[in-house]
């Protein structure tokens, strides 16, 4: 309960700057939150089609991955359908691997939304607090200039402490941010490679087995 009571004088203390960085923090742990749910439903999502789509890559059942794909909305299972897609119009090695590249390059901006804004609002919160000190520091000032001799040192003590309450705050609102936004930039990062890296995989399963294909009719 002293927790609480001093975390509530401690708002009380700080202005009106002390509702807009509880906004901007309200609103940033907001983005954070979806962003992870985001981003755990996209990595479980592409993880469960890489297992389903396998075997079919290895019987070398495209139909079946293209059909897949349409009843999937998991990013790796679109990557793979469109160097399938590709590789019926043409075989070449770079064809597939610009089609598989585009479907990277469209999934991307997916991932990375709204985590940008983490970084800005974290700033937000820290110029706030700075904004709410020194028009704090300011207001200050001008009432120790009419206050009496003997009392503008504790008055101005204590409105300084007051005006200070903003800045911290400001600073407790940017660094979870700050933290949140570092933790899905890394995240995102993460699935994004994945993705990359399984599409070369695929990619060079097709390659390998066309040339092997080629090698067999012409043996024939």
């Amino acid at each position: 309960m002293e927790y609480y009571n001093t975390a509530i004088r401690f708002f009380q203390d700080g202005g009106p700057f002390m509702l807009p960085i509880s906004l901007v923090l309200a609103i940033g742990l907001a983005i954070a939150f979806e962003r992870m749910l985001f981003l755990a439903s996209s990595k479980r999502a592409n993880k469960q089609a890489l297992i389903a789509l396998q075997p079919l890559l290895g019987n070398r059942d495209y139909d079946a991955i293209k059909q897949y794909a349409q009843n999937n909305s998991s990013a790796i299972a679109n990557i793979i359908a469109s160097g399938i897609t590709r590789l019926s119009h043409s075989k070449r090695r770079e064809d597939i691997e610009y089609a598989m590249e585009e479907s990277v390059l469209e999934v991307m901006p997916r991932l990375e939304q709204r985590t940008s804004y983490l970084a800005t609002l974290a700033n937000i919160a820290t110029l706030l607090g700075l904004l709410g000190t020194i028009i704090g520091l300011i207001a200050a000032f001008s009432a120790v200039a009419n206050a009496d001799p003997a009392e503008k040192a504790s008055l101005l003590s204590q409105s300084i402490s007051i005006a200070m309450n903003t800045t911290a705050f400001g600073l407790i609102a940017a660094i979870p941010l700050l933290l949140c936004h570092s933790v899905l930039q890394s995240k995102t990062t993460q699935i994004i490679n994945s993705m990359e890296m399984t599409g070369v995989k695929c990619l060079n399963l097709l390659s390998v087995r066309y040339e092997m294909g080629n090698k067999t009719r012409s043996s024939d």
